[in-house]
């Protein structure tokens, strides 16, 4: 059998140049891409095109090497191609890859789920996290009766229509407020509101939905007492405080946010790292409330690929790698890695601000840690962009966007966070140089 050209380029990874796989990407791909910030829009240039990961490390297509600091935007926490789960991922591939039918691993990852974030009795498995956001409303509003819901500019909770408006991210890269296609009835319930200000709700709320800590808008912490007044201001009206927990889910500990900061929602959104790297997404919360779907109740949800036995292995293998000793050591790496970040600038000086939330580590250019979105768009995109290309020169690779946020994770060992630190160095000199 002939080889054909993608075996070639998978095998081999010198096929191609990046600029000319891009351009084919344009002949049949919006954009040359699946997903818009990978189109370095706002940062300029030509993506790279991954071959292959290997714990801290991502390869092109060239054979050129990155540390790697995206770790696909979070999905992955304990290196890219970890025997353990790539182990776990080929032995669930060798009994086939998708039945239809329930199988052990999902109702085994549904319970270490609800062990390790007590809030969720009940857990359903979906494909993504724009599943997870958007079934979970509709679980708030089934189980409510009530049609309004609030959500904070600048915090993204998937591409579903009703939810895809202020949503930071790429959208503010691209200076994208709201999405074309989108019609005013699929937003006519959603209500924008700032973050960290409690708003006042009244009895039409189904539910609040919010990232507990933002990192879709750069890295915002809550601000005392923001999440403890969202859980008051709920309670007072009967609505249902909702946490995406996509990105903090699993990612800033055990129990994920709501663990870290002590407020308990009544609906959870999760996904990335619960997948291990494959497509995933689960919801979950008060078993009251997840009885409302279907077969039980009224609410219906479904998915042919729900529960993916890939998936789930690889879920199940990820957390059992994430005890206590794992986080701790992650979050002093991303401190380190947060501290070298700001050291390399200060040395050449140019004002920014380096947020960490446990092992999210954001960067903004400015001389102010912003609070919300509006303050969050002041990040100078310029300079971001200028040290993003001279990160990559240099063999860093960050997000190709100002508004994402850096995932140190296991494989982020302290010849790596070296390596990382003086390529920062140099390439915030390039940036003053540059100015």
């Amino acid at each position: 059998m002939t080889e054909s050209p993608l075996t070639g380029v998978l095998k081999s990874g010198e096929a191609f140049t990046n600029e000319e796989l891009f351009a084919r990407g344009q002949n049949v791909i919006p954009g040359g891409v699946n997903s818009p910030v990978r189109a370095f829009r706002s940062v300029g240039g030509t993506p790279y095109f991954v071959t292959k990961g290997q714990g801290a490390r991502v390869f092109d297509v060239e054979g050129n090497s990155f540390l790697d600091l995206v770790q696909s935007y979070g999905a992955i926490i304990a290196g890219h191609a970890h025997p353990h789960i790539i182990d776990a991922i080929r032995s669930a591939a060798l009994d086939g890859t998708s039945f239809g039918a329930p199988t052990p691993r999902e109702v085994l990852l549904a319970e270490e789920i609800s062990r390790r974030v007590p809030s969720c009795q009940k857990i359903r498995m979906v494909n993504s996290g724009t599943e997870a956001t958007m079934s979970v409303i509709r679980v708030a509003r089934g189980a409510t009766g009530r049609d309004r819901i609030l959500k904070f500019a600048g915090n993204y909770h998937g591409h579903s229509d009703g939810l895809l408006v202020s949503g930071g991210t790429a959208m503010a890269s691209l200076g994208i407020p709201a999405s074309a296609g989108v019609t005013a009835n699929a937003i006519a319930d959603t209500v924008v509101a700032p973050y960290n200000v409690v708003p006042e709700l009244d009895e039409t709320f189904a539910a609040v939905i919010v990232e507990p800590c933002a990192a879709n808008m750069g890295l915002v912490l809550p601000a005392p007492g923001f999440l403890e007044g969202l859980r008051a201001e709920c309670d007072r009206v009967g609505a249902l405080l909702i946490f995406d927990e996509v990105i903090t889910g699993f990612r800033v500990g055990r129990g994920g946010a709501q663990q870290r900061l002590g407020v308990a929602p009544d609906l959870t959104a999760f996904g990335k790292i619960i997948g291990g790297g494959l497509p995933v997404g689960a919801f979950g919360g008060r078993g009251e409330l997840m009885d409302n779907l279907a077969p039980l109740g009224p609410v219906y949800q479904a998915g042919t690929l729900s529960g993916n036995p890939l998936a789930t292995a690889a879920g199940l293998a990820t957390l059992e790698l994430l005890d206590d000793a794992a986080y701790e050591l992650i979050e002093t790496r991303a401190d380190c890695l947060a501290g070298a970040f700001a050291n390399a600038f200060t040395a050449v000086g140019i004002d920014v601000k380096v947020p960490r939330f446990g092992t999210l580590i954001g960067l903004y250019f400015g001389d102010t840690t912003p609070t919300d979105y509006e303050s969050a768009c002041r990040t100078n995109e310029t300079m971001y962009a200028s040290f993003f290309h001279a990160l990559l020169a240099r063999g860093v690779a960050i997000a190709p966007g100002a508004y994402e946020v850096m995932f140190p994770g296991l494989a982020h060992d302290d010849e790596v966070l070296e390596a990382i630190a003086d390529a920062a160095a140099l390439a915030a000199a390039h940036v003053a140089e540059a100015r």
